[in-house]
């Protein structure tokens, strides 16, 4: 573990109100690192190189690493923000803003008495409980500028900016109809004049999905996938109309069909050479079809060639299942396995050390015909336990249920009910869904035309835990691995996201920026082992990871996170797009 580093505080009247002194600075541009003090006042960053000024407090960063704020391009707090001011788990990995409202999934525009449209959009399809939003959402607002406005009331510890959806755009103009058919001219309309207005408020822009993994609670496509093309080309091309924006899109389901492939990037690229916008999605390597994802890479290329803009949001390792018998596993469906799970942990617990329960239970998995049930998004599969992991440790290597399985002479599922017994229903798995070939990983990760981030935070609570995708570049990717320098992992984390959302004084350690900073130990920063909280309101469950390594967390010039506790301070802004930042 790092050194407590001291902090002192003297006199009101000092030159700064922060200084962080004798720390290694990488400063996200990729350049080489240097040291050097960083004096902050009014929430910028004032001064850099040797500072002997007074400051109320100071850090002593010796053996640190000082860097810009991390920034997460694709986050899903907007129900999150409304309850957890902190934007955890994604603070913990020193994500200092977020960018909210991806997939075309907003809380807004909504009328209040129709927010169980957004919330059937969101409850699925990002596994965001509707008892938590329902207790824990104060509904203010109706219009997307209005709930821009009541974000930015909020007390927040890190910064928050959001894109406006497309499932919120269609259910506030059509109602019910967002559900079932396709959008007049009439509601299209009634759609662009809504976009106009977000983007002219601060809205990043825009956000859809045309993806199967995205269903109601009820197995109905989210309201967007309704949609056709030519209503995502007017809305798009609101945003190209008025200069400003991104055009976000989790992507629609187009197989190892290279016709097919070639048919929806062509129709990306068009719609960024045509319109000017940027337009992003996110890209995943699965080992099932391992020649698909360079076809969403080369476009991008292409589309720079002819004028337009694309760029690929990208993972940092295997996108995976977090398994676990305090929420689900890939048991849980199964005869037998279906009632028990139903049943409080005691129980459970009791029937996996019952000889003739342990036999049903495996028995059921036995019987249990392939392909039987259809799973989405970030739901458990059937297991495959060659490719499903014993998580015994924060990051990979981990040895597989199969492996472990076979050495100590058990079933599959008798170790999952072993593993259990023993950690007291606290043992985790791990079942990746995709990225499973981490050279694949590497080579996304460092494509001229990537961004790593894609944490989901805020969505899949009890599914997934990606938050610390930044902490894994740091500890697996340049610690263990090597494979990428400080300056490299800190750029791909920092300036890159900036640049890429256009996010204006933020992502680089320079004077005049904002002073959103990290200080932590590059040999010891890592991320701790997941855990089951039941912290949401009405007690809804989520996994919750935090990291090692982080001496301080800065935002806005006030020190939120020290040695990964929150001091109190609650600093963060409302990060308004470049229309409102112009008008």
């Amino acid at each position: 573990m790092a050194a407590k580093i001291p902090v002192s505080t003297g006199a009101t009247a000092m030159k700064y109100d922060l200084v962080i002194k004798n720390g290694t600075l990488v400063d996200g541009s990729g350049m080489p690192a240097y040291r050097a003090d960083v004096g902050v006042a009014h929430g910028r960053v004032a001064s850099i190189g040797r500072i002997k000024a007074p400051a109320k407090e100071v850090v002593d960063a010796e053996g640190h690493v000082v860097s810009p704020g991390f920034i997460d391009g694709h986050t899903h707090m907007d129900a999150q923000v409304s309850w957890d001011p902190l934007g955890t788990c994604s603070c913990y990995h020193g994500v200092t803003s977020v960018i909210m409202g991806n997939c075309g999934f907003t809380l807004a525009p909504c009328r209040k008495d129709e927010k169980d449209l957004v919330m059937r959009n969101l409850e699925r399809a990002e596994d965001i409980s509707p008892a938590a939003m329902e207790a824990g959402i104060h509904w203010t607002w109706e219009t997307f500028p209005e709930y821009l406005d009541a974000v930015e009331a909020l007390p927040k510890g890190i910064n928050y900016a959001c894109y406006v959806g497309h499932c919120a755009l269609r259910t506030y103009v059509m109602g019910e109809r967002a559900f079932e058919e396709e959008a007049s001219a009439t509601d299209v309309e009634a759609m662009q004049r809504e976009v106009r207005d977000a983007i002219r408020a601060g809205a990043m822009g825009f956000t859809t999905s045309r993806t199967r993994n995205h269903q109601t609670p009820d197995a109905r496509p989210v309201a967007s996938r309704l949609a056709n093309w030519d209503e995502v080309r007017a809305l798009v091309g609101v945003m190209g109309e008025m200069n400003a924006g991104v055009f976000e899109i989790a992507s629609e389901d187009t197989g190892r069909d290279p016709e097919v492939i070639r048919d929806y990037l062509n129709r990306l690229k068009a719609l960024a050479v045509d319109t000017g916008v940027p337009v992003t999605y996110g890209m995943f390597a699965s080992r099932r079809a391992p020649e698909v994802w360079p076809h969403f890479f080369n476009i991008t290329d292409e589309a720079a060639a002819a004028g337009g803009r694309m760029f690929v949001q990208v993972h940092s390792r295997s996108l995976s299942v977090v398994l676990s018998f305090e929420t689900t596993t890939s048991l849980d469906r199964l005869p037998v396995w279906s009632d028990l799970r139903k049943k409080p942990l005691a129980e459970q617990k009791a029937a996996f050390q019952d000889p003739a329960m342990r036999a049903r239970l495996v028995q059921a998995f036995e019987n249990a015909p392939a392909g039987s049930e259809r799973r989405v998004g970030a739901e458990a599969r059937r297991p495959d336990f060659d490719w499903m992991f014993v998580m015994d440790r924060p990051s990979p290597p981990f040895g597989t249920v199969a492996e472990v399985a076979a050495q100590r002479g058990v079933h599959p599922v008798e170790l999952m009910m072993d593993l259990a017994v023993e950690k007291d229903m606290k043992a985790l798995f791990n079942q990746p869904l995709f990225n499973e070939d981490q050279d694949q990983v590497l080579a996304m990760m460092k494509h001229p035309r990537s961004v790593v981030t894609f944490s989901d935070s805020g969505a899949h609570v009890s599914q997934i835990m990606d938050s610390s995708l930044q902490t894994h570049v740091l500890a697996y990717w340049l610690r263990e691995k090597q494979a990428v320098t400080l300056e490299e992992a800190v750029n791909m984390l920092t300036f890159s996201p900036a640049s890429h959302w256009r996010l204006r004084d933020r992502g680089l350690l320079r004077e005049g920026f904002i002073a959103d900073l990290n200080v932590f130990n590059p040999d010891t920063v890592a991320p701790r082992m997941p855990y089951v909280s039941y912290d949401l309101p009405a007690g809804a469950r989520r996994l919750v990871q935090k990291a090692d390594g982080f001496a301080a967390t800065i935002v806005g010039g006030e020190v939120v996170l020290r040695h990964g506790e929150h001091t109190g301070a609650l600093p963060g802004r409302l990060i308004r797009g470049p229309a409102a930042q112009r008008a």
